[in-house]
């Protein structure tokens, strides 16, 4: 980022909505985490971490997009590439008992507070086999553990979102919401629909969707990010009743759906970095175009330790494209606005946060 700009910009409270636990772990965490547990690794866990570069889907897929999506590979990627699916696997693998959970996720929060973060919603999967001992309760427990020693180090405040993983069936979607809402958790404030968008539609995970709105969690769905259409942002809204939306770069490519997104103020968590490299670009620029229509989003850090960025990273690179200081500041405040804080709480950051921006101009 320019550099007249980075004080500013690292000061600037910011909210980050849009983070994944396990992308948040460091190289080194892993490394020792590797080592430790003797994993089998096909390389040295830091070089594994340093050639993350996810394949993009079919590129047939994306010939006609408004804008253009390379179809090449770009300069930087490593002639040996690990996808961010497959570290994230080996990352799940690593960790062993409640200690792991709890040291990661103060870890993501650290991180995050080094970035300018004052608040931080992480997403959470679901209890993986060789940790099934803990159950979910002790499973969350941990997790708000690492919370809450973020916020008395840090002064941060912090929710978790329980992930749903697009690629189940939606009776397995229904099953985890039934587990996360038989056991409510201060911490636990919503769910989101991961993975990869061309597994299949939205809608198949709408009684999920709907359990969870009953029990008073947000609502938020990865969408319009890998299939070339608008209609699945459309049908989080209308089917699966979401509160803000992640990615959603491809709701330009119809016009009407721009129009109800703009006069709506939907929100999105975007993030011009990726784990597919050959991407960047285009990301960048869908970005720009969704700031130029008029679209209510503002950055996340996504996967941070793996791509790796930051939040503060990436109001840089939107900064650097030209993005003026009003309109990044109006973007950070309209992160706390989406959050999902008790609205006492929200309205007291907002306060703190307008402030804060007052002295720094």
């Amino acid at each position: 980022m320019a550099d007249e700009l980075t004080p500013f910009l690292t000061a600037l409270p910011k909210a980050d909505l849009h983070c994944h636990l396990l992308g948040t772990v460091r190289a080194d965490t892993f490394a020792e985490l590797a080592r430790r547990e003797q994993l089998d690794l096909p390389e040295a866990p830091e070089t594994i971490f340093a050639s993350i570069n996810s394949r993009p889907p079919d590129p047939e897929l994306y010939r006609s997009t408004r804008i253009p999506m390379p179809q090449g590979r770009s300069a930087d990627e490593p002639e040996t590439s690990y996808s961010l699916f497959q570290v994230s696997e080996w990352v799940r693998e690593v960790l062993r008992d409640a200690d792991d959970l709890t040291r990661i996720t103060y870890e993501a929060f650290q991180a995050a507070h080094a970035a300018g973060t004052w608040h931080l919603e992480v997403s959470f999967d679901m209890v993986p086999e060789h940790l099934a001992h803990l159950g979910y309760a002790r499973w969350v427990e941990a997790h708000a553990e690492g919370i809450r020693l973020a916020e008395r180090d840090f002064g941060m405040t912090g929710r978790l979102l329980a992930a749903i993983d697009r690629s189940g069936t939606g009776e397995e979607a229904l099953e985890w919401v039934r587990t996360v809402t038989a056991h409510p958790h201060e911490y636990v404030a919503g769910i989101g629909l991961d993975n990869l968008e061309t597994a299949g539609p939205p809608e198949r995970f709408a009684d999920a969707y709907r359990l969870a709105g009953q029990a008073g969690l947000g609502r938020t769905a990865h969408t319009s990010e890998h299939v070339p259409a608008a209609r699945n942002a459309v049908t989080c809204l209308d089917v699966l009743g979401c509160d803000r939306l992640d990615h959603g770069y491809f709701v330009l490519e119809d016009d009407a759906v721009v129009a109800r997104m703009r006069e709506e103020q939907v929100a999105f968590t975007v993030a011009s970095t990726t784990s597919r490299r050959s991407w960047r670009p285009w990301r960048r620029a869908s970005i720009l175009a969704m700031l130029e229509a008029g679209l209510n989003v503002f950055p996340c850090s996504d996967d941070p330790g793996m791509f790796p960025t930051t939040v503060l990273a990436e109001y840089g690179i939107l900064a650097e494209a030209g993005v003026p200081v009003q309109r990044l500041t109006e973007m950070a405040r309209a992160s706390f606005v989406a959050s999902w804080l008790p609205e006492p709480q929200k309205a007291e950051v907002l306060n703190r946060f307008d402030a804060l921006v007052d002295s720094l101009r």
